[in-house]
């Protein structure tokens, strides 16, 4: 179940107060709109994605031509499609809906909530959503454009569309289903002939790569899916007093709602419940068996519109006496008042997206309170005595029996307020890296600081005059991605939250560079998330003072690789954005060291930095040591001595001399615990210093080399504070910094998977390696930038230039 983790509990150590899909094919669908309710989230979204596939339109077009129908090469009729974790004993055949039934139809008489008959799959949390969508026709066309059809220009091909990660795509599909006795194994409309529900269903089940990734899950999910809008959640035995108003609102603005209860065992419907698929399937088939000899003795021939043989999911879902269903999702379909013997008395419609199991107690479908409402109330409640699996219930059982709430609104407006108001939304996506980017919750202080950070600028007051306070509305909500599409290879939600700190180093320097350890171990945060929590998305409001910001997102564990999208709404004007550092340098001087033989290229010596326009300016000798000084040092006497005698009279050197010289050297360092060099970081550091293409280097050039070994090898020593001869990558970027470079998230990532090793340790080899490169690029880089604006132009001639750099 989702396990949530109180955000005190991730705040016991350090210094203060401590914080806590394959898409076929993507168009313009129809439905959307842009006003009212769905201008913060719907029109914003209105474009959709084009990726490299056909369209849905061209990919009909061409089959209309060609006179054949859609085979779905990305989603196929095979076993691939629908289960991942093992192979099915039994085999399902596909079908398209004309050979199971005659007269088959897209949509009959509209799509609504009583359409839905979950199967065989433990995916009520994606059909309650589905029921709570058809309440709203405008959200409902833009999901499912209904310019589709089994009998106008027909070719076996529809498409659907969703929300993902801030963008529309659009899910094209072929209308093969997975049957078993010529019945649909998993969604089925209450309708035999209709098919909406049934497709819609294997889109998204194509969206997350099989029908067994639907397999457990969270209504949210799929609201979200439906609308790009924004879910609040509560706890019912926590929720607020006026909660019967807040559902009242959520209803009357089109939000989306769901609720459940908790199961005892600890499952809950928001998580993949631990179950066997084989066992399952073979439930699965007693089922349909068992139908099948149910209805073989009704004749239905003759007649298209007859009932789907609806059968009882295999379940996890526990049932109760009173007809509920623990560890099970249901749709929120209407919240009313009506007058019970002169007094008022709140109600909640739910509905079972099995289509049956209903709710027994007062205010069911049967019971004696209706007697005593008039005919003239129950039409306008919509009072049906018929097992469709909806029915009304109190609002004070509601509460008794239901522990979760679920309302995905379009905007972010309070549900408590009675204007709607305009909010801004701005979408970051970011991802977590092991070893670089991943530092877990404000437990981990070590690391913590290192995981992304997120700019964000608050810079009006809400429009509130009776708030005497000057205060900033806003919400932030932390979405991870692909999860459930990546069930497969073993993936499931992280535990994930987020922490608000306001960053005086920000306003006061005007700069955007990555906050450090030290003022997360020295300052609180401002606001954090309640909880850290294993669910898709966790979102929060907050109130805080017109100021600059940083938002840290975070899983509760370190090292544990992944995406994310953060979402900021604010109620006025806000800017949102990743801190990211500017990739710059310490000027380095511009030395390059060439051999006697390169005479197209002017010798620099150790005392001449190259000043602008190639004229040669001579360093402050007292900053430096003179040529005697460094040669009279009994380090200079053995350096010379060792490389004179690898070298040879040309005194020169190749990458195997080269690691030669430099191990003999890093020997006599006692106090770094190093296995030396290897002849493949040697030659990348030869073709680095190498500017004639000889593949050698002279003495002044590897003494260059040697200096700047010599200081990047302190840094190491600094850090290696285990004398273990290797740093955790997550202190590359503190190190990276003391050698006077400055490089933004990206960059460092690359770092980390390019020298880490599985432990997420670099070794001294390793570092080197990587500063020797970073030094060549941003010397080469500065000496092309000639009028120091961080652009440069480079002809084929200078492409080849630098190819060593990017190269080695």
């Amino acid at each position: 179940m989702p396990t949530a983790i109180n955000a005190a509990v991730a705040q016991q150590t350090g210094a203060g107060s401590v914080p806590s899909a394959t898409i076929s094919t993507t168009t313009e669908g129809a439905g959307g709109g842009t006003g009212g309710i769905y201008s913060a989230i719907i029109s914003r979204n209105q474009p959709i994605i084009r990726v490299k596939e056909k369209t849905y339109e061209e990919l009909h077009k061409k089959c209309l031509e060609k006179n054949i129908l859609y085979e779905d090469p990305d989603f196929p009729p095979n076993e691939s499609s629908l289960f991942y974790s093992q192979k099915i004993p039994i085999k399902f055949e596909w079908k398209r809906p004309r050979e199971i039934c005659e007269n088959p139809r897209f949509i009959i008489g509209g799509a609504n909530r009583t359409d839905i008959c979950q199967g065989e799959l433990g995916d009520c949390w994606f059909l309650a959503a589905i029921a709570c969508l058809t309440l709203n026709k405008k959200l409902l066309c833009r999901v499912i454009p209904h310019d589709q059809s089994f009998i106008q220009n027909y070719a076996g091909i529809f498409h659907f569309q969703f929300w993902r990660y801030g963008d529309w795509v659009d899910v094209v599909i072929d209308d093969c289903l997975p049957t078993y006795n010529n019945q649909l194994v998993f969604t089925k409309s209450s309708q035999r002939n209709e098919f909406w529900s049934a497709l819609l269903e294997k889109a998204y089940a194509k969206l997350h790569g099989s029908y067994e990734a639907l397999k457990g899950g969270n209504t949210t999910e799929a609201m979200e899916d439906f609308t790009g809008g924004v879910t609040e959640f509560y706890e019912i035995k926590d929720a607020p007093k006026d909660i019967y108003k807040i559902m009242k609102h959520a209803i009357d603005r089109g939000s989306l709602m769901a609720s459940s209860i908790d199961d005892n065992l600890g499952f809950s419907y928001g998580s993949a419940p631990r179950s066997s698929i084989g066992e399952l399937i073979s439930r699965m088939v007693k089922n349909l068996e068992n139908a099948q000899m149910t209805h073989s003795t009704v004749d239905y021939q003759g007649t298209d519109e007859r009932p789907a043989w609806t059968i009882m999911p295999m379940q996890y879902e526990t049932r109760m006496s009173c007809g509920l269903v623990k560890g099970h999702a249901y749709s929120v379909t209407a919240v009313e008042e009506t007058t019970f013997k002169g007094k008022k008395i709140r109600l909640v419609r739910l509905r079972n997206p099995w289509g049956q199991v209903e709710w027994n107690g007062p205010w069911s479908d049967k019971s004696e309170e209706w007697n005593f409402v008039n005919e003239a109330e129950k039409i306008r409640l919509q009072h049906k005595i018929v097992e469709d699996g909806e029915f009304w219930i109190s609002f004070e059982d509601f509460m008794r029996h239901f522990t979760k709430l679920e309302i995905c609104n379009l905007t972010p407006d309070t549900l408590e307020a009675d204007k709607l108001q305009t909010w801004t939304v701005s979408v970051n996506e970011g991802r977590w890296v092991r070893g670089c980017s991943a530092g877990g919750c404000r437990n981990y202080p070590d690391t913590f600081w290192t995981n992304p950070q997120y700019r964000l600028k608050l810079l009006e007051e809400d429009d509130d005059p009776e708030d005497e306070e000057v205060i900033c509305s806003f919400l932030v909500a932390l979405m991870q991605k692909n999860r459930r599409k990546e069930r497969k290879l073993g993936a499931n939600l992280y535990t994930i939250g987020f922490a608000i700190y306001e960053s005086f180093v920000l306003q006061m320097h005007g700069t955007k560079h990555h906050l450090q350890k030290d003022f997360f171990l020295y300052n609180a945060s401002k606001a954090r998330s309640k909880t850290y929590i294993n669910m898709r998305e966790i979102s929060e409001r907050f109130r805080l003072p017109p100021s600059e910001y940083v938002v840290i997102p975070s899983t509760y564990e370190p090292h544990q690789e992944g995406e994310f999208i953060l979402r900021v709404f604010s109620e006025k004007r806000s800017l949102s954005e990743e801190v990211e550092n500017m990739i710059e340098a310490e000027r380095p001087s511009p030395i390059i060291f060439v051999s006697d033989r390169a005479n197209s290229n002017k010798e620099l010596t150790a005392d001449e930095d190259a000043g602008k326009d190639g004229e040669k300016t001579h360093v402050d000798e007292k900053k430096r040591p003179s040529a005697k000084a460094r040669e009279g040092s009994e380090e200079e006497k053995q350096f010379r001595n060792i490389f004179r005698q690898i070298a040879g009279d040309d005194m020169e050197i190749n990458a195997e001399e080269l690691r030669n010289v430099l191990n003999n050297v890093v020997k006599k360092h006692k106090d770094l615990k190093t296995e030396g060099f290897e002849l493949e970081s040697c030659r990348s550091m030869i073709a680095l210093m190498d500017t004639d293409g000889s593949g050698k280097i002279n003495f002044d050039e590897f003494r260059h080399l040697w200096d700047k070994i010599k200081s990047w090898q302190k840094i190491f020593k600094r850090y290696d504070t285990d004398h273990s001869g290797t740093i955790n990558s997550y202190e590359m970027r503190n190190a990276v910094n003391d050698a006077g470079f400055r490089l933004n998230n990206q960059l460092y990532d690359i770092i980390t998977m390019r020298y880490a090793d599985k432990n997420m340790n670099i070794d001294f080899d390793s570092f080197i390696c990587c500063f020797v490169r970073l030094d060549a690029m941003f010397r080469a880089f500065h000496a092309f930038d000639k009028d120091g604006d961080g652009i440069i132009k480079l002809n084929v001639l200078e492409v080849n230039w630098f190819m060593p750099v990017f190269l080695t």
